[in-house]
């Protein structure tokens, strides 16, 4: 069936962007110069920013404020999307693809609308998206189906053309819920969720240049 529209997830579908949230407490950490302990990122995954500024003052003794701790994580985050993070493999050649063919695309991303945009301005891709929403935005995550139909109508394509890509599973579940069609996108994030995404996608891609379609 003809792609009329894609929506694509940012972060572990666009962009390699997974290892900066799985380590960046620990290099938070280094940048004071202190050790991270075995087990950190598992300690962290379940906290919010101001969690693991807590966590950070009394498991390492920063004498910091939890405000400070904070706005210094979110630096560290900010800097990573301005000049660090990169494509995941085959991402500009297929949106190049999918601009000659006329299919419109979108992205609906976790990711804040100014670390969005400045990645991807620095990567030269941010021209080829008609619409950019972000949960916040929307006031809804990815367990809610909301920021799909939000960018399926700022797209104005009918549901059975339009393509999300995703790599969570999480996302993948609410997105084939609402009926869309999802293209799994490997990620080592999400490795293992592989099974369950391929049971849920209609194909599941390791590169984009793996895409049939």
């Amino acid at each position: 069936m003809k792609m009329a529209a894609a929506i694509f997830d940012l972060d572990g579908t666009l962009l390699d962007s997974m290892p900066i949230w799985q380590n960046l407490g620990a290099n938070y950490l280094l940048q004071k110069k202190l050790q991270p302990a075995p087990g950190l990122q598992a300690v962290l995954k379940t906290l919010s920013l101001q969690q693991a500024a807590q966590h950070f003052q009394a498991a390492y003794g920063l004498r910091e404020t939890e405000e400070t701790i904070v706005g210094e994580i979110a630096t560290l985050i900010a800097d990573s999307y301005r000049y660090e993070v990169q494509l995941k493999a085959g991402a500009a050649e297929y949106l190049q693809s999918l601009q000659e063919k006329n299919v419109k695309m979108g992205i609906a991303t976790a990711t804040e609308r100014d670390l969005a945009e400045s990645a991807l301005e620095r990567l030269d891709i941010r021209q080829y998206f008609g619409t950019l929403l972000t949960t916040s935005e929307v006031g809804a995550g990815k367990d809610d189906p909301r920021i799909y139909q939000r960018a399926l109508e700022q797209l104005g394509t009918p549901l059975a053309q339009t393509i999300v890509f995703e790599d969570a599973l999480y996302a993948i579940e609410t997105a084939t819920a609402a009926g869309f069609r999802v293209v799994g996108v490997h990620d080592e994030a999400a490795a293992a969720d592989k099974e369950r995404i391929k049971a849920l996608t209609e194909q599941y891609i390791y590169s984009f240049s793996d895409w049939k379609g």
